[in-house]
């Protein structure tokens, strides 16, 4: 691997990790701020519908925004608009305004939404050209930044910091790890050649793309294990407060626990996916995550359910990257392929968990997380369709290319 892809992936390293730290630093700070806002579980479940709306928008655009014009520049404008957005929740956390911490979530899901549908797709493509599994650990630096930003979150709640003044430290942490990321990024990646005729499918809308059932099953992988996640991210504070009795306090360290989990999950998946193969690591996970989740439903204690979060973290860890890795794998016009099933994963992690609120309301959160898991278990029986082809990477390619050759022109000659 030579020093520009090094220096590219370690730019993605930071990138992932600056949104891991911002998700995590709005998450631990979602019971002080409903506070702040006087609002109930349902109200909040509207709040948090302007994340899910900006992520919607970012998320559908983001595909032909990278066909058009590479990936740099739509993860340059959509980490951006995430720090702008956080800027904003900041101002509507020291005003009270609901209005305003639901504006800035909207560009806060925006700008996450379309940047790290295109973070996604560099990081396939360095997959693609240093033959390396990369995505488990670039999305491992998402989850460090969680544990990261958690720990923050916890040591702000316990000492009662203001949400403003914690998320405005946060605010332009962002901002120097952006600037200093960026000039690794190149320009070009994922963009379409003019009259290139797949560029109708670079959204992810052309049919041949929406008619490939190994992909769409992959897509549903995808969208259960990335509803497990952003269910944890959003929910998981209040659910150990509401649903176990714990304080503020506690429920941020329950919930720096799932980060830890996700982290050492993301971390030592690439051992785990060279020694049993990607159906069985996504298998277990799926799992492992839905026993987890069961005990956090069913258990009376709180104790218990603290360490079955460890577990439903560890469930949730893997199948998100490894199933993008196989979408890049699983057919031509690799930019369409990822921008769909990320764009499905995406969907179910912003805008799955805002649904829970309303049945949260109705059922309260804990059996509100029975959807979730259901979906888990599920995953486990699609696992199957992630396994594509083993990926060879650009060297392996053009090795493969040489002796295949020799061997060309001997038959030409016989003939």
């Amino acid at each position: 691997m030579d020093q520009a892809v090094r220096r590219r992936r370690r730019a993605l390293f930071l990138l992932f990790l600056l949104a891991g730290i911002a998700m995590s630093s709005w998450v631990t700070r979602t019971p002080a701020i409903r506070d702040r806002l006087e609002v109930s579980t349902g109200q909040m479940g509207l709040v948090l519908f302007g994340l899910s709306l900006g992520s919607m928008l970012g998320i559908t655009c983001s595909g032909r925004l990278v066909s058009r014009f590479g990936t740099r520049p739509v993860i340059a404008w959509g980490t951006w608009l995430l720090i702008v957005g956080m800027a904003t929740v900041c101002v509507g956390s020291l005003a009270a305004s609901v209005p305003v911490v639901t504006a800035g979530l909207c560009a806060f899901g925006a700008g996450m939404g379309a940047g790290d549908v295109a973070v996604n797709v560099d990081g396939t493509d360095v997959e693609r050209i240093s033959g390396v599994n990369t995505l488990p650990a670039l999305h491992g630096c998402f989850s460090l930044g969680t544990v990261f930003g958690a720990g923050a979150g916890m040591a702000a709640t316990a000492a009662g910091v203001p949400v403003h003044w914690h998320l405005a430290a946060v605010t332009l942490l962002a901002v120097g790890l952006f600037l200093y990321a960026m000039p690794a990024v190149p320009a070009g990646t994922g963009r379409a050649a003019p009259g290139q005729p797949q560029e109708a499918d670079s959204d992810g809308r052309h049919p041949a793309v929406w008619k490939d059932g190994r992909l769409v099953l992959i897509g549903a992988i995808v969208l259960a294990m990335a509803l497990s996640e952003g269910s944890a991210n959003d929910w998981l504070p209040l659910l150990m407060v509401d649903g176990h009795g714990m304080d503020a306090t506690s429920g941020s360290l329950v919930y720096a626990g799932f980060a830890a989990a996700m982290t050492l999950g993301r971390f030592t998946g690439t051992f785990f996916l060279n020694r049993f193969g990607r159906t069985a690591v996504v298998r277990a996970s799926a799992v492992v995550g839905a026993l987890g989740l069961l005990v956090v439903v069913v258990s009376d204690s709180a104790v218990l359910a603290g360490v079955a979060v460890l577990l439903w973290g560890l469930g949730a860890s893997l199948g998100f990257p490894l199933a993008l890795s196989a979408a890049g794998e699983s057919g031509p016009n690799e930019t369409a392929r990822v921008s769909l099933v990320a764009t499905i994963g995406y969907i179910a992690f912003l805008v799955g968990p805002p649904g829970l609120g309303f049945l949260g309301d109705h059922v309260g959160l804990r059996p509100a997380m029975l959807a979730v898991l259901a979906c888990v278990a599920c995953a486990a029986f699609l696992a199957p369709a992630v396994e594509t082809r083993p990926r060879t990477g650009v060297a392996a390619s053009t090795r493969a290319a040489a002796e295949s050759a020799p061997a060309t022109a001997d038959d030409a000659g016989s003939a």
